[in-house]
C-alpha cells in the first residue's frame, strides 16, 4: 500500500462527491482556489454536453488544512452537485412513498448489464450513477493536491489532444508543445489547423446523434531518475501508471513511450542510447538519453526523461440515437436507455490524465523521499540528488 492514497464516494446526481486524502506531508501550502482551477479545467473542452451548463464544479475543504497549509493528517473535500436538487426525490437516502421508474434498458458499452447482474440489482439507476464519469470530478481534486506536491519537487504536468475520431496530429520529435496554444484550444490541440477539423467532426458527430473517442497524451516533465523499483512486480511504476490511466472512465488502451509501435522495430531501432551531456547535470545525471522511445521509464523505473503516458479513450456509450439492447424486465429488443451525454470527452479525460499521474508521482516521491512534513521532504529530495552517483 502506498503512502498516498484516496477514496472517492459520491452518485452522479446525488448531493455531492466525497474524496478521502491520506498520507500527505504537513506544511504543503494548499488552498482551495488551487483545487478549483483544476475542476474548471475538467468541465471544459468542445463536445461537453448539458450537464456542465448546470455545475460549477467547486470544492470545500472539510478538514486536513490549517491556515492554507496540510497539517498531515487525512484531508476532505466535497464538491456539490448542484443538480441534486433535481433528483433529491429519485435518490432519496430515505425510503419513499413511490419510487421512480427503473431504467430496465442497458446501454451496450457501459456498465450498466453488467454491473446489474452483479449486483442483482432490477434497476439500473445505481449502476448508472457511481459507474458515471461524475466521479472524476473529485479524483481531478485529488490529484490537485497531488500535484502542489509535485510542483514544490519542481514536477510538472500537462495533457494534450493527440487525436479525435479520424484526426490526429503527431508532433515533430524535436518541437516542444506549445501549452498555451494547448490550454487555449477547444479541444486541447496544439495544432490549430487540426483543431478545427476536429471540432467540425464532434459538430458532425452530434448531428448525427453519435459519440467521438480519440487520444489524449500526458507528459510530467523533470522527473527525477529512481521512482519505482523492479524489485517485484507491484512496484513497477509503469505497472502503477498504466492501471490508473486505465481506471479513467472511457479510456481502453495505455501506451508509455513509443508505447505499441515499438513492437514492429528491431531492438537496434527500439531502445535509447545513452551518451554523455554536462547539461543534465542540475539534475544529477552528467548524461542523457538520445532518444525516449521508454517514455522515461526502464525496468519499472524512472530514468530521467520525461514520462511520456497516451490513452485511447472510447467513444461515450450514451448516444442520442441509441443502439439496440433488450427490456431486462420483458427480455424483449429495446433501444437502450438514453440521458443527456457529451459528445466527446477526449480533452477532459486529459485533464483526468492528469491528475491520475499526478497521484501516482506523488506517492512514489513520497514513498523515495519520505518525509512528514514538506521542510523533511524536500531536505531529503536534495540530498538525494546530490548524491547520484
Amino acid at each position: 500500500m502506498g503512502q498516498f492514497r484516496f477514496l472517492t464516494a459520491g452518485e452522479s446526481h446525488g448531493k455531492g462527491l466525497v474524496a478521502i486524502v491520506e498520507g500527505m506531508v504537513a506544511d504543503l501550502p494548499l488552498e482551495v482556489e488551487y483545487i478549483n482551477k483544476q475542476l474548471k479545467r475538467r468541465q471544459q473542452g468542445y463536445g461537453r454536453g448539458p450537464r456542465m451548463k448546470i455545475e460549477e464544479d467547486k470544492a470545500e475543504i472539510m478538514a486536513g488544512v490549517r491556515y492554507g497549509l496540510t497539517i498531515g493528517s487525512p484531508i476532505a473535500l466535497f464538491i456539490t452537485n448542484r443538480d441534486w436538487q433535481n433528483w433529491q426525490e429519485q435518490l432519496s437516502v430515505s425510503p419513499v412513498v413511490r419510487e421512480a421508474e427503473p431504467v430496465t434498458c442497458p446501454r451496450p458499452g457501459h456498465a450498466d448489464l453488467a454491473g446489474v447482474t452483479k449486483y442483482g440489482l432490477d434497476d439500473i439507476r445505481p449502476i448508472i450513477e457511481r459507474a458515471s464519469a461524475r466521479e472524476t470530478a473529485a479524483r481531478v481534486a485529488v490529484g490537485a493536491v497531488a500535484r502542489r506536491l509535485l510542483e514544490e519537487l519542481g514536477i510538472a504536468i500537462h495533457s494534450h489532444t493527440i487525436a479525435i475520431g479520424r484526426h490526429h496530429w503527431e508532433r515533430s520529435k524535436t518541437d516542444p508543445v506549445d501549452w498555451q496554444q494547448v490550454e487555449a484550444s477547444p479541444v486541447r490541440c496544439a495544432n490549430a489547423k487540426l483543431e478545427k477539423a476536429m471540432m467540425s467532426a464532434i459538430d458532425e458527430a452530434k448531428t448525427n446523434g453519435d459519440t467521438l473517442g480519440g487520444i489524449f497524451e500526458v507528459i510530467a516533465t523533470n522527473v527525477p531518475i529512481g521512482l519505482g523499483s523492479h524489485v517485484s512486480w507491484d512496484r513497477r511504476l509503469d505497472g502503477r501508471i498504466a492501471q490508473a490511466i486505465m481506471s479513467i472512465n472511457a479510456v481502453k488502451g495505455v501506451e508509455i513511450g513509443a508505447g505499441f509501435s515499438l513492437a514492429e522495430l528491431r531492438g537496434s531501432q527500439a531502445h535509447d542510447v545513452i551518451k554523455p551531456d554536462p547539461r543534465h547535470e542540475a539534475k544529477g545525471l552528467p548524461w542523457q538519453h538520445v532518444t525516449n522511445r521508454a517514455g522515461g521509464i526502464e525496468g519499472g523505473i524512472t530514468n530521467g526523461e520525461d514520462i511520456i503516458v497516451r490513452a485511447a479513450v472510447k467513444p461515450i456509450a450514451t448516444l442520442a440515437k441509441p443502439l439496440p439492447s433488450i427490456d431486462l424486465r420483458s427480455g424483449k429488443v429495446a433501444k437502450a436507455h438514453y440521458e443527456r451525454s457529451d459528445i466527446c470527452v477526449v480533452p477532459a479525460a486529459g485533464i483526468i490524465g492528469e491528475a491520475m499521474l499526478a497521484i501516482v508521482l506523488a506517492d512514489a516521491c513520497l514513498e523515495k523521499f519520505g518525509g512528514d512534513n514538506l521542510k523533511e521532504t524536500l531536505a531529503n529530495y536534495r540530498n538525494y540528488l546530490r548524491n547520484i552517483p
